[in-house]
């Protein structure tokens, strides 16, 4: 049976969401649509795993093509392929809305596959998805606390004032100032994303609270809908904790010194493997049997003796105040031939940031269902094995390296100049040599360093902070600069990146139901205060960019033609533009407005190839003098190169004073020769005459009825009134055809 229910946003647009249509043999099954874009949730719940200490939780988002009406740009490969990184990107924005709303012990698999069926290019399918997936869980019988409610909120300023605007349209984001992603249920926030250009945090906070209104109705429209499918909870049998609880009481009191020596050596690095000797040397003198159990009960006791210590006597595992930022170590130009590099260690968290420069044809490709895109800020995070002290794979980037690259990126984009401002394309990795907790922001503030060592232009510095929380017993404690340890144990994830004007971009993650605007409050002028900290010690060190760019860096100029010249730039099958790269070595990229890029590392060649570029579309103008060299020679006359692909004529009469006979007797093919610009014919062919007449050699005579060079009163473009025009039509007639196979008139029209 096919049921539905209606959401009403408060712009009036309506999300319809149906179950019973799709997907009969899942679990529960939901499609969400907003106009024309359509999604499709289906979620499936497998087999138990008790061997596991985490929640079994698959969460896939597929883009298709076939949505948008598109087919894969690859010559060879037609099917989607792995997930983009914009997938991956939407897969974890999903489970970062859901994971804290189910039982931390339960440990049934469960499979969530997100298809988008139809785009429509204005409403974004994102949304929509997380929308569908809380519907479909909702109607599950799952033990998921929702329903939880998703809404993108865009903010436009004017005149020192503001509107905030929900599930704004691609459109609208044009002239969003604010790019944020808030998900909640009725107790709360818990999970936060967003891109922001240099916004305050009253704006961003203001923001959260006007999300509030469209999620509540997102929720009632959901529970509508389990209200119409009766949805009955499914049995299951949830650990009993009981003993183990027990047990961790009973080690928290008699290990507490050695439990507070382990934390102590847990709090320099962010893996936990030491922790599994002194689980063996406790099971031992307690007689404990179950390896799982002994782990359990001491992970709860050290759970547990951490935030008791941080609430009840603000001391941290490291022995930090509660606002206070590790030791601070910057350098910059850490690497010798890349084109801009910096070390950012805060504290046990070392990111290497390298910068690479490239002409704007090395830009992304970007294929979505719903448009093709160039990306010319790409932004990389690679996070190793041994940046913990741990082995594992190498391979394909895991799913938290492209999210933690992604956010980087969206730190970092609010200040980069424009491609007109700063031609190049820009990719950016972050090596993250070792790792303890706020990896992702260092990786913003090393990469703000080496952008800057390498020259480029940002408008502003940016840093970034990561904040904890600690909810225990009604009393919280707002952490900055959280250590891998605070993460692993805290309620709270909160990175924040910005400038000293604003944020660019947040991330907030929370494992409690919800948390509330007072504490968002203060962990935002917590981590403003943070943050200026920390950007004070990176501007100690690197107060603004390079002035040059490196010597080993491609230099790239930008030349703008009339879109109608590009054919003379091209030639006929490429054969100009092949030409100028083969003897500049300089890259020439022509794009269809006629913007025409020119790289290379070597200037001189760069240069060479900006003046080809602009005598090939230059025109010539009468009465502009120019240094030209003589390339071919002719009885009635020599044909001088003034620029490239232009040649012009200098008449037989107009070469030399006095009579010649041939012009070989004055110039010889080769010779420089300063010309000047006579006349442009109806045909755009070049009358020259030189700037200094040559002198016609002593003893040559002037047939008779001739006239001396010069003399006489209209030249043309033949030089006219010395030869009769009957007698030279045909030499005339070859000239022409000559003289436009040359220089190339007919070439690239």
């Amino acid at each position: 049976m096919i049921l539905n229910t209606t959401i009403t946003l408060s712009d009036n647009r309506q999300i319809i969401l149906e179950t019973g249509r799709y997907g009969e043999q899942a679990t529960a099954a939901v499609t969400a649509r907003l106009g024309d874009t359509l999604v499709f949730a289906a979620v499936s719940v497998g087999r138990e795993n008790p061997e596991i200490d985490y929640l079994p939780l698959m969460v896939e988002y597929q883009e298709k093509l076939y949505a948008g009406g598109k087919i894969k740009g690859s010559r060879w490969v037609k099917r989607e392929g792995r997930s983009s990184d914009e997938a991956i990107l939407t897969s974890r924005l999903i489970d970062r809305s859901i994971r804290p709303l189910f039982p931390k012990s339960f440990r049934r698999e469960i499979q969530i596959i997100i298809t988008t069926l139809s785009v429509d290019g204005e409403n974004d399918p994102d949304m929509t998805a997380i929308i569908a997936t809380a519907a479909a869980l909702s109607i599950s019988g799952l033990p998921f606390a929702g329903p939880v409610g998703s809404v993108r909120i865009g903010y436009v300023s004017q005149n020192g004032t503001g509107t905030f605007v929900a599930n704004p349209t691609h459109q609208d984001r044009q002239y969003s100032d604010l790019d944020l992603i808030v998900s909640g249920t009725k107790d709360g926030i818990h999970m936060v994303e967003a891109g922001a250009n240099q916004v305050s945090e009253t704006i961003v906070l203001s923001g959260m609270k006007f999300a509030e209104g469209e999620i509540n109705r997102i929720i009632a429209g959901i529970s509508e809908l389990k209200q119409k499918v009766g949805t009955k909870d499914m049995k299951f049998t949830l650990p009993d904790e009981t003993e183990m609880v027990k047990i961790s009481k009973v080690l928290k009191k008699k290990y507490i010194k050695e439990l507070l020596e382990a934390i102590k050596g847990m709090a320099t690095k962010e893996s936990d493997s030491d922790i599994n000797e002194l689980v063996t040397a406790i099971s031992e003198k307690e007689g404990i049997i179950d390896p799982i159990l002994a782990s359990a009960a001491l992970n709860k006791a050290i759970y547990q003796l951490i935030r008791e210590q941080i609430v009840d006597k603000s001391i941290r595992p490291d022995g930090r105040k509660l606002d206070e930022i590790r030791q601070i170590t910057v350098r910059v130009g850490e690497l010798p031939r890349t084109h801009g590099s910096a070390m950012f260690q805060r504290g046990s968290t070392q990111a290497l940031s390298i910068v690479t420069l490239a002409s704007p044809a090395s830009g992304q490709l970007l294929e979505s269902p719903e448009s093709e895109v160039v990306k010319h800020y790409i932004h990389h995070y690679n996070m190793p094995p041994f940046s913990i002290g741990e082995t594992g794979r190498l391979g394909w980037p895991s799913r938290r390296e492209i999210g933690h690259g992604a956010l980087a990126e969206r730190a970092l984009v609010p200040v980069i100049p424009s491609k007109t401002q700063f031609p190049y394309t820009i990719r950016v990795v972050s090596e993250i040599m070792s790792g303890n907790g706020s990896t992702s922001m260092a990786s913003v503030c090393g990469s703000t360093l080496a952008l800057m060592d390498a020259g480029v232009p940002i408008l502003a510095p940016v840093a970034g902070i990561a904040m904890g929380l600690i909810i225990e017993n009604d009393k919280t404690a707002i952490l900055s600069d959280i250590i891998g340890l605070e993460d692993f144990k805290g309620d709270m994830d909160f990175k924040v990146a910005g400038t000293e004007k604003g944020i660019t971009a947040m991330q907030m993650d929370v494992k409690v139901k919800g948390i509330s605007f007072e504490i968002l409050e203060k962990a935002l002028a917590q981590a403003k205060d943070g943050r200026m900290f920390i950007l004070g010690k990176m501007i100690a060190m690197q107060p603004s960019p390079n002035l040059k760019i490196s010597k080993f860096a491609p230099k790239i100029s930008v030349v703008q033609i009339d879109p109608e010249k590009i054919g003379g730039i091209i030639g006929p099958g490429g054969k100009i533009i092949r030409r100028i790269i083969a003897e500049t070595g300089a890259q020439v990229d022509v794009e269809d407005d006629g913007t025409v890029t020119i790289s290379g590392t070597d200037e001189a060649g760069v240069q060479k190839a900006i003046d080809w570029v602009k005598g090939l579309t230059e025109e010539a103008e009468i009465g502009k003098e120019y240094d030209g060299k003589i390339v071919r020679i002719v009885p009635f006359g020599v044909f001088v190169n003034i620029l490239p692909g232009k040649d012009g004529l200098i008449h037989i009469s107009k070469l030399a004073t006095g009579y010649l006979n041939h012009p070989e007797d004055v110039v010889k093919e080769g010779d420089n020769l300063k010309v000047k610009v006579a006349e442009v014919d109806d045909q755009d062919r070049i009358n020259l005459v030189p700037v200094t007449p040559l002198t016609a050699p002593a003893g040559q005579n002037m047939p008779s009825g001739r006239r001396p060079a010069g003399s006489t009163p209209s030249g043309g473009y033949f030089g006219g009134g010395d030869r009769r025009p009957d007698s030279n039509f045909r030499r005339r007639e070859s000239f022409g055809d000559q003289r436009r196979g040359r220089s190339g008139y007919d070439r690239g029209r």
